[in-house]
């Protein structure tokens, strides 16, 4: 046999052998979060570190914003394509006022917040005459504290509330003395126990079927780019499913340190938290009887009329649906 045809011959085999490759070069999908450290956005860097969205074609072009308000603005604008882990709360409010947006995905299937108090304050009952910091009159964390308090006989009145949108700042507030408690959530409620304050208790015991963080999308990017949204959300799936497989708890801790600068211990308590929680959703589905939950919850702020239903915020064709 000529040489030159074994040659053609040995090419041909190893062509035929070799995985297909993406047509094309690869689609960039904008995204926006709100902190960089965020331990929500764990399996988004998973699938990141991971090669899932490489795998997938997928370019990611990661932007960080102030406040998760200022992503949904900027997600409704059309300055990014996807939130992905976008508070349930700014979602809902903007699509009630016509933005774009939709939800195609749970992220967090309940509010991981504790409620920490000064250290001789011991139970929930203690907090009657006292002063409570949350993130503000109308934000979701006065419902989370509410719905913890009214079990144990406090009611609007009992207590009174000063107001601080960030966990840091709510922190930093309850470390001065300022505030007998504060609703925290990752990682200050680790730092408020480790000096000595009074974990009451977290919210997803009261508050197990309420919807913390969703995927949020720009509706006229997803209506054109139907394959690259379903790629994304395919390639994210499998984020959240390496962070739930225990064997992976070392590689999982490891991406969080090198992504957060975060204290391996600090980390650790993350992972507990959110692993044996089972707060990551795991199937990718919207609960329709859940989101209604969060719904209910805002109408009781006066901030969503009676006719808005849990339909509008749903993707057609795109959105996963249980319940």
């Amino acid at each position: 046999m000529p040489n030159s045809l074994l040659k053609g011959i040995v090419l041909a085999a190893a062509v035929a052998l070799s995985p297909p490759l993406h047509a094309g070069a690869a689609d960039v999908v904008s995204v926006g979060s709100v902190d960089a450290t965020s331990a929500n956005l764990w399996p988004f860097h998973i699938a990141v570190k991971n090669g899932y969205f490489d795998a997938a074609n997928i370019k990611i072009d990661l932007v960080f914003a102030q406040s998760n308000a200022s992503v949904i603005q900027q997600l409704a604008a059309g300055s990014y394509a996807v939130a992905p882990t976008a508070g349930m709360v700014d979602p809902i409010r903007a699509i009630d006022k016509g933005a774009p947006v939709a939800l195609v995905r749970i992220v967090i299937q309940s509010p991981p917040y504790a409620l920490l108090a000064k250290p001789e304050i011991k139970t929930i009952e203690d907090l009657k005459g006292k002063t409570i910091i949350i993130g503000g009159a109308k934000d979701i964390t006065r419902i989370f504290t509410e719905r913890m308090l009214e079990p144990h006989g406090l009611k609007s009145g009992d207590y009174d509330y000063v107001f601080a949108g960030a966990t840091s700042a709510r922190f930093s507030a309850l470390k001065s003395g300022a505030v007998d408690a504060a609703l925290l959530t990752m990682p200050f409620n680790f730092f408020a126990e480790t000096a000595g304050y009074t974990n009451l208790g977290f919210t997803f015991e009261y508050l197990p079927d309420m919807p913390f963080a969703g995927m949020a999308v720009n509706r006229d990017w997803a209506a054109a780019n139907g394959d690259v949204l379903k790629r994304f959300l395919d390639a994210y799936n499998k984020g959240v499913a390496f962070f739930d497989d225990p064997n992976n708890r070392e590689d999982v801790v490891k991406l969080q340190m090198e992504v957060s600068k975060i204290d391996r211990d600090d980390v650790e308590k993350a992972y507990a938290f959110l692993h044996d929680k089972n707060l990551f959703e795991p199937t990718g589905k919207v609960s329709k009887r859940k989101v209604g939950s969060v719904i209910d919850a805002l109408r009781d702020l006066g901030d969503l009329p009676l006719g808005f239903t849990v339909d509008r915020l749903l993707l057609p064709g795109v959105t996963q649906i249980s319940e």
